[in-house]
C-alpha cells in the first residue's frame, strides 16, 4: 500500500496527528470509526438515508477529499459517483478500496439462478479465501447481461460484482484488520491503539455472527422475497435460501415480463415472506405477492437507511436484518 502522501509528517519529537479520514458511506464510517476510536472523527460523503449508488458530490465534499490524508471506500462498483474524484486525488491522498482487500469474498449478481444454493458456513473465521474460491470463479464466469437481456436494462450498471460485500461479516472482519494496518502505517504513533481497537471490533462481529447464526439456523429452508438483489452475501454466509429479488437493479423498474417471472418463482418456491427495502417503492413487492399467502415483513436496510450513523451502525444493520428475517419466517 502506497502511503507516500502521508510521508510529509513532521520529524523530531512532535507526535504525528492521526490522518483526516474521508469515507464513502455510513457503513464504511462505522467500520473505520471502530478502529479509530477516540483518535479521530471520520468524514462521511454520503448523507444518512441517501442512496449509495446515485448520490452527487457537493463542492464541499470535493474540498474535504482534497484535504484528506486517507480515503476509505468500498469501490466504484457501489459508489460510481466517487470514482472520478478518487482518481483525481490519487497522487495526493492515500486510498483503501475495501472490495480490493486480499481475501475478500466477492460474488456475482443473481448467482443463485445459475449455480444453485450452496451453504457457506465459514463461521470459524478460518481460511476465508479457500472457502469461497469457487465463488470467485462464479463471479467472473457469470454472464449477467446475457441472462437478463429481456429486463430492459434492469441490472446494475456497475459491473457484475455485487458490491454489498459488508453483509458477509467475515468480509467486515477482514476489512477492519486492513483499515487498522492502513492507519498504523499512516500514523505509527497510534499503531498499537488501532490494532487493539480492530481486535476488539472483530471479536464483537464474531459474537454478532454467532447470535445471528443461532437465530437464523431454524429458518434455513424458508424462502423469501426482497426488493433488489443485494442480500446474497448475507444468505450465503448464514446458509439461507437465496432471496427472490423483484428487481435485479436498484434504479430501474422491472419489466412486466420480470414481474411475471417473479410471481411464478414465488409460487414455485412456496415463499413465506416479502420484505420491502428502505428507499424503494413497496408497491413493487406488493405487486408480485398480491393474492398469495406471502406475509409482509419489516423493511430491510442493507445500507443503513435511517438508522443512526456511528460505530454501532454495522452491528445494527446486520442485527435488524437477521431479526426481521427470523421473525417473519418463524410465524
Amino acid at each position: 500500500m502506497i502511503l507516500s502522501a502521508l510521508g510529509l509528517l513532521a520529524a523530531g519529537p512532535a507526535l504525528a496527528e492521526p490522518p483526516q479520514v474521508v469515507v464513502d458511506t455510513p457503513v464504511t464510517a462505522s467500520l473505520v470509526q471502530q478502529v479509530m476510536g477516540d483518535l479521530g472523527q471520520v468524514q462521511v460523503l454520503l448523507p444518512k438515508g441517501a442512496s449509495a449508488h446515485h448520490h452527487q458530490m457537493r463542492p464541499s465534499d470535493a474540498r474535504g477529499l482534497q484535504e484528506a490524508g486517507l480515503l476509505v471506500w468500498t469501490g466504484p462498483e457501489l459508489t460510481p459517483w466517487l470514482d472520478r474524484a478518487a482518481s483525481s486525488v490519487a497522487g495526493d491522498v492515500a486510498q483503501l478500496r475495501l472490495l480490493e482487500v486480499p481475501g475478500t469474498y466477492l460474488r456475482g449478481y443473481d448467482e443463485s439462478h445459475d449455480h444453485g444454493h450452496e451453504e457457506h458456513g465459514h463461521g470459524d473465521g478460518s481460511g476465508h479465501g479457500d472457502d469461497h474460491a469457487h465463488d470467485h470463479d462464479h463471479a467472473h464466469d457469470h454472464a449477467h447481461g446475457d441472462d437478463h437481456a429481456h429486463d430492459d436494462g434492469d441490472h446494475h450498471a456497475h459491473g457484475d460484482v455485487d458490491p454489498h460485500a459488508w453483509l458477509d461479516p467475515q468480509n467486515a472482519r477482514l476489512w477492519i484488520a486492513a483499515i487498522a494496518e492502513t492507519l498504523a502505517e499512516a500514523d505509527p504513533d497510534n499503531a498499537a491503539a488501532y490494532r487493539q481497537n480492530a481486535e476488539t471490533a472483530g471479536e464483537g462481529i464474531l459474537r454478532l455472527e454467532e447470535d445471528l447464526r443461532a437465530q437464523l439456523q431454524p429458518h434455513a429452508m424458508g424462502s423469501f422475497v426482497v426488493f433488489h438483489d443485494a442480500y446474497g452475501y448475507f444468505t450465503d454466509h448464514f446458509g439461507l435460501q437465496p432471496a427472490i429479488a423483484v428487481s435485479l437493479g436498484d434504479a430501474s423498474t422491472p419489466s412486466a415480463a420480470r414481474l411475471n417471472e417473479i410471481r411464478a418463482r414465488i409460487a414455485q418456491s412456496g415463499a413465506h415472506c416479502a420484505f420491502p427495502e428502505y428507499g424503494s417503492d413497496p408497491k413493487l413487492v406488493q405487486a408480485v405477492t398480491e393474492g398469495s399467502t406471502v406475509r409482509a415483513g419489516r423493511e430491510l436496510m442493507p445500507e443503513g437507511g435511517d438508522l443512526e450513523p456511528g460505530p454501532g451502525l454495522y452491528a445494527q444493520i446486520l442485527g435488524e436484518m437477521g431479526g426481521a428475517i427470523a421473525d417473519c419466517l418463524s410465524q
